[in-house]
């Protein structure tokens, strides 16, 4: 099965970047993997030729048992409330809490630039949930009762350190 254009572009996005990925054998997806601040990450990004979009999804495996996994699918849908785009979701099938962010092009060929940028940001929000997931997993059961969601997301201490130059780049625009 030969692929698409529009996965030929998402192909030549990674490569631009330096980013190994490999495609899955007759399907429209590439998969990698990123070594971000707090997790190891997978990858993939799938075309929708049909629909001229892409899906980029984000996925690291957590488990919770019975008395924190109603505070950790809190955490994940009060995060969802903060976001502009993409969403969080917990897969239960395989213990994962995945990010997943979708766009729609214009064009066949997919611009690389965008691209680029929903792999940056479903990686950057993955890494920023997973330690604040960890704080629910390691807190003890008699101090679960007052672990606050809303106080737990406003966490700066956890966050990602920001990369050289990119505070610079966003005040400029």
């Amino acid at each position: 099965m030969a692929i698409s254009r529009q996965l030929h572009s998402v192909i030549d996005a990674f490569g631009k970047q330096g980013w190994h990925c490999e495609q899955i054998e007759n399907r429209e997806v590439v998969t990698s993997a990123f070594e971000a601040h707090h997790t190891h990450i997978h990858l993939h990004a799938q075309a929708f030729p049909n629909l001229n979009s892409l899906a980029v999804v984000a996925e690291s495996p957590m488990t919770f048992d019975e008395e924190r996994m109603p505070l950790a699918l809190e955490l994940i849908m009060r995060a969802n409330k903060q976001l502009t785009l993409g969403n969080f979701e917990y897969d239960f099938d395989r213990n994962l809490v995945v990010f997943r962010i979708t766009n729609l092009f214009d064009k066949e060929v997919y611009d690389a630039d965008i691209i680029s940028s929903m792999v940056h940001c479903t990686i950057a929000e993955l890494d920023r949930i997973i330690p604040l997931v960890g704080v629910i997993n390691r807190t003890s059961n008699d101090l679960l009762d007052d672990l606050s969601i809303p106080l737990l997301l406003e966490r700066e201490d956890l966050l990602p350190p920001v990369p050289e130059g990119a505070e610079g780049e966003e005040e400029e625009l």
